[in-house]
C-alpha cells in the first residue's frame, strides 16, 4: 500500500480495523507494507484500502504460526 506519511498510515489502519475478523495490523512505512492477520475477507480489505491509495496484495493464506502448528500435528500423526 502506498503510505507516504503517518496520516495515511493511520487512515489505512483505521479502515482495516473496521473489517470483521481482523486480529492484528502492522504497518511499515519504509517498506510500504501493511500486514493484516486474522480470519477475514481479502476482498473487503482491498475495497477499504483502495479508497485511501494504491494497493497490492502480496499474499493471502493462513498465518505462519498456524502453518507450523499444522505441520507439527501432521508429523505426530505420521509417527503413530
Amino acid at each position: 500500500m502506498t503510505m507516504n506519511d503517518e496520516k495515511t498510515k493511520k487512515k489505512a489502519m483505521q479502515a482495516v480495523a473496521d473489517v470483521y475478523g481482523v486480529n492484528s495490523i502492522e504497518a511499515n512505512l519504509n517498506e510500504q507494507l501493511l500486514t493484516i492477520t486474522g480470519e477475514t475477507d481479502a476482498i473487503a480489505i482491498a475495497k477499504k484500502l483502495k479508497k485511501i491509495g494504491k494497493i497490492e496484495l502480496v499474499s493471502v493464506g493462513p498465518d505462519k504460526e498456524e502453518e507450523k502448528e499444522e505441520e507439527k500435528e501432521e508429523n505426530k500423526d505420521q509417527k503413530k
